[in-house]
């Protein structure tokens, strides 16, 4: 269990799932962790949009099949309407044709709901630390249709990159955070946000998550 946390400092998480017990079990969990705390749940993506909207978590545990609107659909609601929250999916399903449109619609990673409880704590504090949990199967297939769609490349862009902004890409595609980024390369926090601004502008991707994809198929990892 973490060690107990003041309310400001508790990672604010909110559960969207339509099948009553998985949300039951895990807020049952969650809420014995002293450093997360469970501030609403959904049983759809409509009320998961409305619900993040509206209490502003951290971190959202969404599922992908729901009834209406899916947990894709959802998260790119929130993506539009700029809702800061780091999605973590948390999914059944094994299928890449599953998994890959959640991450390409800015998820922060994804976990299955067979997952160990203690490693799904550390998923979440992990994407809200600003890592981007990526299976390395789904990474490849994810490299591959963003190969082969036309007019997705971002070939030749690398040369708008300053050397910083280039180290500090390779360093996001390692699933570092902003502040260990910081911490590696002797910045201040506020100068890593700016230059990881920066570096999806430049490279016109929504994302962390594009941004490490982008990084490992150029080979800016370390």
């Amino acid at each position: 269990m973490a060690d107990p946390a003041g309310p400001a400092d508790r990672i604010r998480v909110l559960l969207v799932d339509d099948h009553q017990v998985v949300r039951r079990g895990l807020r049952t969990f969650l809420e014995v962790q002293g450093d997360i705390e469970v501030v609403g749940e959904a049983a759809d993506g409509d009320e998961g949009v409305a619900r993040a909207e509206e209490l502003r978590p951290d971190v959202v545990l969404m599922d992908v099949k729901m009834p209406g609107t899916d947990g894709v659909e959802a998260l790119r609601r929130l993506r539009t309407a700029g809702n800061p929250a780091r999605v973590l999916i948390v999914t059944s399903f094994t299928e890449q044709r599953t998994v890959v449109p959640a991450l390409r619609a800015g998820a922060a990673g994804y976990v299955y709901k067979d997952i160990d409880p203690e490693a799904l704590a550390l998923a979440i504090r992990s994407v809200h630390a600003g890592h981007v949990l990526l299976q390395p199967e789904v990474a490849t297939a994810l490299l591959t249709q963003e190969e082969s769609a036309p007019g997705q490349g971002t070939h030749g862009r690398s040369g708008s990159l300053t050397e910083r902004e280039r180290e500090v890409l390779g360093l996001i595609a390692d699933g570092r955070s902003n502040r260990e980024i910081a911490r590696a390369l002797v910045l201040s926090e506020k100068t890593v946000k700016t230059h990881v601004s920066n570096i999806l502008m430049k490279l016109d991707l929504a994302d962390r998550t594009q941004a490490a994809l982008w990084a490992v198929r150029h080979d800016l990892t370390s």
